[in-house]
């Protein structure tokens, strides 16, 4: 065999360097590919930078503001309207500031689908790749998606709202309610929260149909919109967030009752209205038309109504109690960091919870707060208590500018906005309106049984402050996939800017105009109304407002308020009788192995200083004339107790409560005799 030259051999091995063969092209070309792809998140990273920084230096620069408003005592607009206009003027920039920096969509056709799916894997050249559903586009924007990709970052995503933003708002709420007011005045909290909800929803359905009728006898209706549409929107838009005016509420120092009213409303009507929005939702009659009205329907969904109100209810309070628990008979109070970190991860988690469990975690995280306040926050150390009240303050106020600096952005960011004209003045009335049939009406039935009557300059101001806000925004954009959702999510969004600059700017000229009182110690209880006795000589004032604290309490509360003393709160904090001497004696281990040694040591000082429940136990006695009416409504001839240095004595229970109170006098005040008479007709 002869062997090839050596020169044809060095031709062969040139010619094989020169062109590359198939594997070498398919690794060259996949390593361009690599390149791309880093380059590409690499890209998506600093945009995401940006956006983030974006919504700092907001923050950065409302705070600024909102120092400077502080120090010229400016109160024509809230640090939350700040806000918004900052959004509003950074979403300008971002829409007509920066070009287009991608332009690669491409329309593909699946015919042979009935139906959108949620993930899609599509094949090129044999490359499998991962997209997501952002939604439904109609027909005629198809050629005007957004193709900057700064504006699809800073786009709203709805799940981090509820699940990050929300429960610190929410939470806050609940830790740092005002007690002592809150419920003194609980039964007409729940009646507006409850049914002036539900009646504002159902008037403001209902005028919305009647304008969706309207703008389909003119023509002004492209898409489908359903009476079940309707209410959905009377439940979004129903439910109100005045920070504003309770903003100036406390820093004017107004009317304790009128500010307990509004913000025990707003803090309830928040958890109502999305429960409400829920039952709509899952409305469903049988049938052919989904949309028609059916009695099972509605009464099923009146049970899912209760049935996620009263889970999420028992959620959060269970949470709280297990956290109370957990504080207590462990060492954590020792390891402040540990306990301030437990706190924190606990309340969080309710929301979740009650979100994973099918519930609303807005009901579950404000319950949870409110328990936490009452029970867990006495079981916590000095640090700790400090700490977890600075905290969530942090994080209500950051989450809620955050949100209302978005509110602004969204006008310019969000590709779905169907601006109706007639929509949008039919919902300012129908908002107008409901409002009305929510206060006046429901304030009148109350009235006929309130002691301390909710006056005409206090019902319009209730009327005034129905600002919408937060929430209303959120529940609005969490579904925008229809075209009735777009249109309401839009009018939702421009009510919103409306009550926050013009209502809220409004709320100091309307409290003078009102002639409502400012300047009111937190602690001072309104003057006193005609009622049948009078004191003329006695304790001095506290004695006064402790009277009127135990009668104008809700009577509910009044019966649990025993139980709670003698029972929960020594079971789950460190305050309150020894567990030893309120159970019967055959409990006795049980009892021994529930008290810890510090209650026995804080004995002397049970006082709660956090919880000013205006609640008694009963056994509250009125004298009118010579005869002793107690609370449960039995009289007898009045006999005055005395020790023997002449002082009047107390139950243990009537110290309890006035020691929870906070309204007992010091030892060291001289007690006079309270005389009580009659007064003239």
């Amino acid at each position: 065999m002869t062997r090839p030259p050596p020169l044809l051999l060095l031709s062969l091995l040139l010619l094989l360097l020169r062109i590359p063969g198939p594997c070498s092209g398919e690794r060259s070309s996949s390593a361009l590919e690599e390149i791309a792809t880093e380059k590409e998140a690499e890209e998506s990273h600093r945009q995401d930078s940006v956006s983030l920084l974006t919504f700092i230096l907001l923050l950065t620069l409302t705070i600024l503001t909102i120092w400077l408003f502080k120090h010229r005592r400016v109160r024509f607009l809230h640090e939350t309207g700040l806000a918004m206009i900052y959004g509003l003027i950074v979403g300008v920039i971002l829409r007509y500031g920066i070009p287009p920096t991608s332009g690669h969509d491409k329309p593909l056709s699946c015919s042979q689908e009935d139906r959108a799916y949620t993930t899609l894997l599509v094949n090129i050249s044999g490359k499998f790749f991962e997209y997501t559903l952002k939604g439904e586009i109609s027909p005629g924007k198809i050629h005007n998606v957004e193709q900057n990709d700064m504006l699809r970052k800073v786009t709203f995503d709805p799940e981090v709202f509820f699940n990050i933003l929300l429960p610190p708002i929410i939470f806050h709420a609940g830790y740092s309610l005002k007690k002592r007011h809150f419920f003194r005045n609980l039964g007409s909290i729940l009646v507006y929260a409850f049914l002036g909800t539900a009646v504002s929803c159902f008037i403001i359905g209902n005028l919305m149909y009647g304008v969706v009728k309207l703008m389909k006898l003119v023509g002004q209706l492209s898409d489908k919109f359903y009476y079940t549409d309707c209410l959905l929107f009377g439940a979004i838009i129903s439910a109100t967030d005045p920070v504003t005016v309770l903003a100036i509420f406390n820093e004017l120092h107004a009317d304790v009752d009128l500010y307990a009213l509004l913000f025990g409303e707003s803090v309830l009507n928040d958890a109502v209205a999305i429960v409400l929005s829920s039952s709509i939702v899952a409305y469903q009659p049988t049938g052919g038309n989904i949309h028609a009205f059916d009695a099972a329907a509605f009464f099923k969904s009146v049970g899912v109504f209760l049935g996620i109100f009263s889970g999420s209810f028992m959620m959060g309070v269970v949470t709280g109690v297990v956290t109370a628990l957990v504080t207590k008979f462990t060492k954590l109070h020792c390891f402040p960091l540990l306990e301030t970190a437990l706190f924190f991860l606990m309340s969080w988690s309710t929301f979740l919870l009650a979100e994973a469990c099918g519930f609303t975690g807005v009901v579950s995280v404000l319950f949870c707060g409110i328990t936490q306040a009452h029970y867990t926050y006495n079981n916590l150390s000095v640090e700790s208590r400090s700490r977890t009240k600075q905290l969530f303050e942090v994080l209500h106020f950051l989450a809620e500018n955050f949100i209302f600096s978005y509110m602004g952005l969204a006008l310019f960011t969000f590709q779905k906005h169907i601006f109706s004209p007639i929509f949008i003045i039919g919902a300012f009335i129908a908002v107008f309106l409901g409002r009305a049939a929510h206060i006046y009406p429901l304030s009148f039935f109350l009235n006929l049984g309130r002691r301390h009557k909710i006056s005409w300059n206090f019902q319009h101001m209730l009327m005034f402050s129905g600002l919408r806000g937060a929430m209303a925004f959120a529940l609005a954009i969490r579904d925008t996939a229809t075209y009735s959702h777009q249109m309401m999510f839009s009018t939702t969004l421009l009510i919103v800017f409306f009550t926050v600059w013009i209502i809220g700017g409004g709320t100091t000229p309307m409290l003078s105009w009102l002639n409502i009182r400012v300047g009111v110690d937190p602690d001072q209880d309104p003057p006193p109304t005609n009622d049948s006795f009078q004191v003329l000589q006695g304790e001095g004032p506290d004695a006064e407002r402790r009277n009127r604290t135990k009668q104008e309490s809700v009577w509910i509360f009044r019966l649990w308020y025993s139980f709670d003393h003698n029972y929960l709160k020594p079971i789950l904090t460190h305050s309150g009788p020894p567990l030893v001497t309120t159970l019967p004696s055959w409990c006795g281990l049980i009892a021994r192995c529930l008290t810890t040694p510090q209650v026995y040591e804080n004995q002397e000082q049970l006082r709660d200083e956090d919880s000013d429940f205006i609640l008694n136990d009963g056994d509250l006695t009125l004298t009118y004339g010579d005869t002793t009416i107690t609370a449960n409504g039995s009289s007898g001839s009045h006999a005055a107790v005395t020790s023997l240095d002449g002082r009047k004595t107390k139950s243990s229970s009537e110290e309890a409560l006035e020691r929870d109170l906070g309204t007992e006098a010091p030892e060291v005040m001289s007690r006079g005799t309270r005389l009580v008479f009659p007064l003239d007709a």
